[in-house]
């Protein structure tokens, strides 16, 4: 093969490879015609920012993907808008810190998971104060403080920034 063919043929092949592993910006839509999901496609699968709605067009959550799995920091919402849920995605699992809101949007509980279960602390609030502290592993409470100052005794709060 001459040079000039093998330019070609490089050239050729990085154009086809261009064209086959660009971005486009999808919608899909509900029957009823309400946006359903957005977001960045590249080789089929979802990439970068995505966001879900409810049938009536509330959002849903929102998040990154990488290799259409959930990863970064992503927001979950309730049907009337507010916020239901909060946190970090590792390779398509739930992982690290999550904070969990009620109804008014006040921070319920904030627990760190590990592939999608609690394993480490869970911090359980009131009127935006601890009032219990569990501890689990793999999902399951092995430790419970009933509240905040017991808790404090026993553990270093510099282990938990």
């Amino acid at each position: 093969m001459s040079s000039i063919q093998s330019a070609v043929f490089s050239l050729i092949f990085f154009l086809v490879l261009s064209i086959h592993a660009q971005k486009t910006y999808q919608k899909t839509y509900f029957d009823n015609c309400d946006l359903k999901e957005e977001g960045w496609i590249k080789n089929t699968q979802k990439v970068d920012y995505w966001k879900f709605y409810y049938e009536r067009g509330t959002l849903q959550k929102e998040g990154h993907f990488s290799e259409a799995k959930e990863i970064k920091y992503w927001y979950f919402y309730r049907k009337d808008g507010s916020k239901e849920s909060e946190g970090h995605f590792v390779d398509g699992e739930k992982n690290k810190w999550w904070l969990f809101y009620d109804d008014r949007g006040i921070i319920n509980h904030k627990c760190q998971l590990k592939d999608n279960q609690k394993n480490g602390y869970c911090f359980l609030y009131e009127n935006k104060k601890i009032v219990k502290v569990e501890k689990y592993k793999a999902g399951k409470i092995i430790k419970e403080w009933t509240d905040y100052k017991s808790f404090k005794e026993e553990n270093k709060l510099s282990d938990f920034q």
